[in-house]
């Protein structure tokens, strides 16, 4: 359900102060300690962004896809680390539960995840099946009452904290594929389920990812997402549509700020006796970065109220994760380039933004797997 224009106007706009005041002062705290302190996740609890997307008759606000990735644009003019902490309850983790779930999974569950007092976890991605997520190995067998679960999850962004999981588990080791999989919610603190350590990254310090490994983990058979066995993989691929979108805007919102550090720089920073913002070349630096970041931008609202009106979307949404990844790379590459030496040190926020956006080219679908998204859905179309 929508917000009238006023309120959500608001709404940005508390956000927007949120970002500037509290986000963006703590984020070489962040990075030096890796960890977001309890006082500001209690502040994003309060504020209500654990629920941005979770119906409001179970505790959230309820945005629509044009609304959410609005606030993402904002949200997101700081370090990717702080999106992260709220990132699995509005999207992966908790989508599957809003769009396939039983009313009884959606009462249990929506209200504790939109609060902030459960954080869920989406657990797909196993060390053989990356990419290839269909061919996943991870078993879910019937056992009476129950389902035991064996196999390993890896690069599970939140797992640490996780209080539940949508796990996606082969329910029919006969089928070969997608056919076979079906998607559980599983609490965290059931017997048999244990984590490996988390992995020191590249980037995005503060934003938690480790394996987590099932062995004889006994699931209640009530805990298959609608019910229904061997329609998981359907399940994981809607929430990765909407997901796609999700970080198209989050990479908005990062090539803003780092547009934002790069413009200032370049007016403040003289060379042979002028500004380099100036010069020609560092210009047309700045203009290309502005002109991509509002292609990938007018591309995502687009792909959002297409979502929000019904139509299927699943080439936009890989065409904007596609797109706005990759454009969030090049723009962090010359903010770099513009900063100079400086560029290359901590003490300017770009060299930290070098590194976290490298992610995003490879989290919920890779570039490549995108392009192939793409192109076969093209094939498709044109074969009828």
């Amino acid at each position: 359900m929508a917000l009238d224009a006023d309120t959500f106007e608001q709404f940005l706009t508390t956000i927007r102060r949120f970002v500037n005041e509290r986000l963006i002062p703590n984020e070489a705290k962040i990075a030096e300690e890796d960890a977001v302190p309890p006082e500001i996740v209690g502040e994003m609890r309060a504020l209500g962004l654990f629920g941005l997307t979770v119906p409001e008759a179970y505790g959230g606000i309820g945005l629509t896809t044009t609304e959410e990735v609005q606030v993402l644009f904002e949200l997101c003019r700081t370090s990717p680390a702080f999106r992260s902490v709220i990132g699995t309850n509005i999207g992966i983790g908790s989508q599957g539960i809003v769009m396939d779930g039983t009313e009884a999974q959606k009462e249990a569950y929506l209200p504790k995840i939109a609060s902030g007092e459960m954080i869920i976890s989406f657990a797909l991605t196993e060390p053989d099946s990356g990419s290839d997520a269909a061919s996943l190995r991870t078993t879910a067998i019937r056992d009476g009452d129950f389902y035991v679960i064996n196999g390993t999850k890896r690069f599970i962004t939140n797992a640490p904290h996780a209080q539940a999981f949508t796990l996606m588990a082969r329910t029919d080791p006969s089928k070969k594929g997608a056919s076979g999989v079906s998607a559980f919610i599983v609490d965290g603190g059931l017997p048999g389920i244990s984590l490996g350590k988390p992995y020191k990254k590249m980037g995005q310090q503060g934003a938690h990812v480790c394996d987590v490994i099932f062995e004889d983990c006994r699931v209640p058979a009530d805990a298959i997402i609608g019910g229904k066995e061997n329609v998981g993989f359907k399940t994981a691929m809607k929430v990765l549509d909407r997901g796609r979108i999700h970080i198209g805007a989050v990479c908005v919102g990062v090539a803003e700020r780092l547009i934002e550090e790069s413009l200032s720089y370049a007016m403040d920073r003289k060379q042979f006796g002028e500004r380099i913002a100036d010069f020609q070349l560092v210009q047309a630096m700045l203009a290309d970065s502005r002109a991509e970041a509002y292609a990938a931008k007018s591309m995502i609202l687009d792909a959002a109220r297409r979502r929000d009106a019904g139509e299927k979307i699943a080439t936009e949404a890989s065409c904007c994760k596609y797109f706005a990844s990759e454009m969030v790379g090049r723009v962090a590459d010359r903010a770099v380039q513009i900063h100079g030496g400086s560029g290359y040190i901590s003490e300017y926020p770009v060299e930290r933004f070098y590194r976290d956006v490298r992610l995003f080219r490879i989290y919920e679908g890779t570039s490549q797997i995108q392009q192939l998204v793409i192109a076969r859905n093209m094939l498709r179309d044109a074969e009828g």
